[in-house]
């Protein structure tokens, strides 16, 4: 389990490494939750929880409460989620989670990286089944009994618990979100990050200078400006 934690944590440093590509994806993260459930951060917890993030990823403040009211304008671009599917060379399997305003300008750049690196973007289904949605939580430990804490959260739907220092690690499955959201938060515990993560189910092994050709295909993905996140079953 300490070893998913951490394939999760390196992930995440290495995706806010490039704080002007974090920003403009929390940004969006932001427009897209304010116009599902507007800018109020107590009512909507999605964008509470984008909020703990952008603090987590040394957003300014200014920057935050910028994006809200821009968000809250009509002009403001409607941002759509969507997911696509599909296969790098050596049958690594590939999700990406994009956030645009122009689904044909995002699907015809994914798919030139797809064949650039000799893969192949698929049909809707036919790899997002390979991976398990999930909600991921960060609290600070400031002297939390933690086999009390776990023991408790099990009727919340949490399917790992991990203590490192002076951090926990809650997963549970996405549609536990909202309600273990609110415990942890009625508990008063204090929230460092909270996410949604999608885990391959299996992990595929391949040869090092595979793993090369299939980088750069997830590389290529992850710079285009309007991927939000890169999922793989490469292990």
């Amino acid at each position: 389990m300490g070893r998913a934690f951490e394939f999760r944590k390196a992930r995440k440093m290495k995706r806010w490494s490039n704080m002007a590509k974090t920003f403009t994806r929390i940004g969006r993260e932001i427009i897209i939750a304010v116009k599902e459930s507007g800018p109020d951060p107590y009512s909507n917890s999605r964008l509470r929880a984008i909020i703990q993030n952008a603090k987590a990823a040394n957003m300014p403040k200014d920057n935050i409460e910028r994006a809200i009211k821009k968000a809250s304008e009509k002009s403001t671009d409607n941002f759509k989620e969507i997911l696509l599917e599909g296969y790098a060379p050596h049958g690594i399997a590939i999700l990406v989670e994009a956030a645009t305003d122009n689904n044909n300008r995002t699907v015809a750049n994914i798919r030139s990286y797809f064949n650039k690196c000799e893969g192949n973007l698929a049909t809707s289904g036919s790899v997002e089944f390979l991976f398990n949605n999930l909600c991921f939580f960060q609290i600070k430990n400031a002297g939390i009994d933690t086999e009390e804490l776990e023991l408790d959260l099990i009727d919340f739907g949490i399917v790992d618990f991990n203590s490192q220092n002076d951090e926990i690690n809650i997963t549970a499955n996405f549609e536990d979100f909202g309600s273990l959201q609110k415990e942890i938060e009625r508990r008063g515990l204090d929230i460092i990050s909270s996410e949604f993560e999608r885990e391959a189910i299996n992990v595929k092994s391949i040869k090092e200078d595979q793993k090369i050709v299939v980088d750069k295909l997830i590389n290529l993905i992850d710079e285009d400006d309007d991927v939000q996140n890169v999922y793989h079953d490469m292990g």
